[in-house]
């Protein structure tokens, strides 16, 4: 794969639901790779799951809502966007497994059952769990089903950096039932996106590294779950090796696990996706896409773009921008967030600042 970018010059600009400009025309991508608008009207768009109907449901965390987006016709762009919860609590996490829509506030996991035949009646949720903390720093969610058939469920620091106990700080596991709620892993300030290796099965996630130690540490952290009960550093250590300067590490303190891959400073990594599919060129598959969400407390923003990491084996080999251009000039047009794999295997893309979805696909020559 030729690490050039080419400039896409076919997309122009395209006008929103929310009578804004999304534009497209300054997104970089390698070449033979396009972007094109999937749904433009799905305010504050954060995690996605795909129905089994092919139905999109996507969360959001301050709309308070979640969405379905209906792409009838099969042609790629949505038909239609309906909200179907509202007046919810950072309902920012879904997951969708046996014909049913999970989704995570604050506080609680809900269920809405045979969701995709009743999108313009919703039915009302079942609770599958509300004993979460309350806390809404770093109490948004995002959560999927394990090859396990567990739930994952992160719980982020209610805090910049502090010491709590669990289920604070971790990655929470319960049946799909919400009964058997465990601790995964620890030590993890906020983890907002993970996927699963398609060969070895082993849990992949994105941490937030923490505030407030200059513009160029911590790093933000991919780590590599091998085992349960792996402790990642925090809040002790960050970066795998920036220790805290408020707490010392504890004589009686487990080995911490470094990170797979320090993906830098301030860039907030979110949502991760391991590319299965066949119209990527090959150089893509098994690899891993990553959404970088952006800075906020930086003197130069960082972030803002999609990255893409290889593997070999089970070691990171390498990283390098993949889409970029929702920064500009300081100026700040999109936020990935999430990623998810259609069936023809070209990738969605939420943005919760432009209140959007992509689509990336590829085509090795000119339409």
């Amino acid at each position: 794969m030729r690490a050039a970018h080419s400039r896409l010059l076919a997309l122009a600009c395209v006008v929103s639901a929310n009578v804004q400009a999304i534009d497209l025309a300054h997104i970089r991508l390698p070449p033979g790779f396009r972007i094109e608008i999937y749904a433009d009207d799905v305010p504050n768009a954060r995690q996605m799951a795909r129905g089994a109907d092919g139905v999109l449901y996507v969360g959001t965390r301050s709309a308070g809502a979640v969405y379905a987006v209906v792409d009838a016709d099969g042609d790629y762009r949505a038909d239609a966007v309906k909200r179907i919860a509202h007046g919810l609590n950072m309902p920012s996490g879904v997951a969708w497994r046996n014909g049913s829509l999970y989704v995570a506030e604050v506080q609680r996991v809900l269920r809405f059952d045979d969701i995709g035949s009743r999108l313009d009646d919703p039915p009302s949720p079942v609770v599958v769990t509300d004993d979460l903390p309350h806390d809404r720093h770093h109490g948004w969610k995002s959560i999927d089903f394990g090859p396990d058939g567990w739930l994952y469920v992160p719980v982020g620091a209610p805090c910049n950096v502090c010491l709590r106990d669990p289920p604070y700080a971790t990655i929470q596991r319960m049946q799909a039932d919400g009964s058997a709620r465990e601790t995964w892993v620890q030590g993890v300030r906020n983890s907002v996106g993970f996927a699963w290796h398609p060969d070895t099965g082993e849990m992949w996630f994105t941490d937030n590294g923490r505030d407030m130690l200059g513009d160029d540490r911590p790093s933000c952290e991919l780590n590599r779950v091998t085992q349960q009960g792996q402790h990642f550093g925090f809040p002790y250590v960050h970066g795998g090796d920036v220790p805290d300067p408020g707490y010392s590490v504890p004589a009686d303190a487990p080995d911490f696990t470094p990170p797979a891959l320090k993906l830098g400073a301030h860039i907030a990594p979110l949502g991760v996706l391991f590319y299965t599919g066949q119209q990527f060129p090959a150089a893509y598959r098994g690899s891993m896409l990553i959404a970088e969400h952006g800075s906020w407390n930086r003197s130069e923003p960082v972030g803002y773009r999609l990255v893409h990491v290889t593997l070999n084996g089970s070691e990171v080999e390498r990283q390098e921008v993949f889409a970029s251009g929702w920064l500009r000039n300081e100026q700040v047009s999109g936020r990935p967030v999430d990623l998810e794999q259609l069936p023809d295997g070209s990738v969605l893309v939420s943005d919760d600042e432009a209140g959007a979805i992509y689509r990336i696909r590829y085509q090795a020559t000119d339409d």
